[in-house]
């Protein structure tokens, strides 16, 4: 606006940054109806090439590649993985394993966890217990051995797994549209 004077002290102005914005979610900043779909079509089939990930949602590979390497930088996406069976790999038992560690021993727990190929998951926790975790094993007597690796650092509570009515499965993923 020519010959227009506009005060810039003491305003504070925000840029708009580079990003598209319709069909924005309420998600989170970074993340939106279109993010959504291709992160729904990515937990249920991670191993679906660009090209079909794109007619999916109705975007172009580069786009979708675009989007997939914007979600990773961020964090949104942490990985790709395959689920396997223990069972078909001769781990007969899954067991949780509960550990209320001695004192001074909290973090020791934790770190003997990470170095348990037989421990998948480790969480630590709020209530009586501070760790619980799932392990596959082949045998009881396997599970014996892992067990007494982790009771040398406190209380342990085991229970065999008997079934898994919910399995782990991807996030329920949910836009405003």
């Amino acid at each position: 606006m020519p010959g227009c004077t506009w005060p810039i002290d003491g305003i504070v102005t925000v840029m708009p940054n580079n990003r598209r914005t319709n069909g924005r979610a309420t998600v989170g900043p970074s993340v939106d109806t279109t993010d959504l779909a291709l992160l729904g079509e990515l937990q249920g089939d991670a191993r679906v090439s660009l090209a079909e990930l794109g007619r999916r949602v109705g975007l172009s590979p580069p786009a979708v590649a675009e989007r997939l390497q914007r979600l990773e930088q961020e964090q949104v996406i942490l990985g790709y993985h395959a689920e396997l069976n223990p069972r078909a790999l001769g781990l007969a038992l899954s067991a949780v394993i509960r550990v209320r560690p001695l004192p001074r021993q909290l973090h020791q727990v934790g770190d003997l966890a990470r170095r348990t190929p037989e421990v998948v998951d480790c969480r630590r926790i709020t209530g009586d217990d501070c760790y619980i975790m799932t392990a596959h094993v082949r045998t009881i007597e396997h599970l014996e051995e892992v067990i007494d690796r982790f009771a040398a650092h406190g209380q342990t509570t085991t229970s065999i797994v008997q079934s898994a009515p919910v399995a782990a499965r991807g996030l329920a993923l949910q836009s405003d549209s």
